[in-house]
């Protein structure tokens, strides 16, 4: 088994680098989307005793490298995109992260008895992780300071779960179109039509918001890698520092905040690479969660991990497609917020992309980002407000 740090950075590179390479080249692949195929490789790695399913790696990963990237992803957001997404994407992506929120905070009072006094955190990190991406996960649970037994096995759940429900939301879809059509999709549709968007079944263009998470608007510059790191190593500092004097909230609030202000100033906006080396290092830590779910773990903490990540993602996907349906909302406009919530931005642009649905990827890739903010948020307030009630 390879377990210097070092030669374990290497194979989660490697690794990495294989996912983004079959994503970019294999339509199978880039379908599933390189987060979710760069997770199950480690994952397959660690199982089969290649690498551990612990490392100071993955320490430093889900710590300063995942709180870099996340940083760097906000840097991309611009307020105004989101604005501009359109009711029906923020609508749908709303009903989505009060979906998991509800389940989050449903499963946590079921399932209080079999996972015990740290059921508030679980239901904080799951809101988190199932309204915005993995990466708030870790920011959630490192701010709660969850066991590490209790945070791999919810990694490990976790993982099982995204992966389905990219299958679903990848299938929902399809499954319509091959039966009757709903007025609700055929006139969404329409709309799309009359306002000279791109046709489902066209080749997709070069999103602007794609290009800022694959690669850089333009050359990025020693300069533009210079000004990226004293930003984000300044963000670091100030969110923990205001992290240590007010301890009432937590230093990855300070950091979203301090990051998403900073993205509204110009200069900040017009630095390039800040969306590519933020997903980079996501998807380097994503690896890792991957490596890390070693199935041993669930077993060790028990089914009732499974059970949780299970019921969340079963009510949120009840509020978003159900609610969302009797609102008038499409389909394909629900499958691509729902996997904005579930995955990140990443996974909506995967499922976007593959399906064709042009015309949805920037919003989905703008909600997406909005997720990675307001996960955290939404997550720490749910674990607050859910622990009195669980008498924990």
């Amino acid at each position: 088994m390879i377990t210097d740090p070092t030669a374990v950075f290497f194979v989660l590179a490697s690794v990495v680098a294989i996912a983004t390479g079959l994503e970019a080249r294999y339509r199978t692949f880039k379908s599933l989307g390189s987060a979710l195929v760069g997770i199950l490789l480690a994952m397959a790695l660690s199982n089969a005793g290649v690498i551990p399913g612990d490392s100071a790696a993955y320490v430093f990963l889900g710590g300063p490298a995942v709180s870099a990237g996340l940083a760097l992803i906000l840097l991309s957001v611009d307020v105004r995109t989101v604005v501009r997404a359109g009711p029906t994407m923020l609508v749908a992506f709303t009903l989505g992260a009060i979906g998991s929120a509800v389940g989050a905070s449903l499963a946590a009072l079921m399932l209080v008895d079999s996972i015990g006094l740290e059921t508030w955190k679980l239901a904080g990190q799951y809101t988190a992780t199932y309204t915005g991406g993995g990466a708030n996960f870790a920011a959630v649970g490192a701010s709660l300071d969850t066991s590490g037994e209790l945070f791999a096995a919810g990694i490990a759940a976790d993982v099982i779960i995204t992966a389905v429900w990219m299958a679903a939301c990848l299938t929902v879809p399809l499954l319509w179109a091959g039966g009757s059509r709903g007025s609700a999709d055929q006139t969404v549709e329409n709309e799309h039509t009359e306002a000279g968007t791109v046709d489902a079944g066209a080749t997709p263009p070069s999103p602007g918001v794609e290009r800022t998470l694959y690669s850089s608007l333009g050359d990025v510059g020693l300069v533009d890698l210079a000004a990226l790191a004293a930003i984000v190593l300044g963000t670091l500092a100030l969110s923990n520092l205001l992290g240590d004097v007010f301890t009432q909230v937590p230093s990855v609030l300070w950091l979203t905040t301090i990051a998403l202000l900073l993205a509204q100033i110009p200069h900040v906006q017009r630095l390039k690479g800040a969306g590519v080396i933020g997903n980079y290092l996501v998807l380097l830590f994503l690896a890792s969660n991957g490596a890390r779910s070693v199935v041993a773990n669930i077993v060790a903490v028990g089914p009732p991990v499974v059970y949780y990540a299970i019921t969340t993602v079963a009510v949120h996907g009840i509020i978003i497609f159900g609610v969302g349906r009797l609102l008038g909302l499409d389909l394909k406009t629900l499958a691509v917020a729902s996997q904005a919530n579930i995955g990140g931005p990443a996974s909506a642009m995967a499922l976007a992309t593959a399906r064709g649905y042009v015309d949805r990827l920037l919003p989905g890739v703008a909600v997406g980002l909005l997720g990675y903010a307001v996960g955290n948020f939404l997550g720490l307030g749910v674990a607050a407000m859910i622990r009195p009630v669980l008498g924990l």
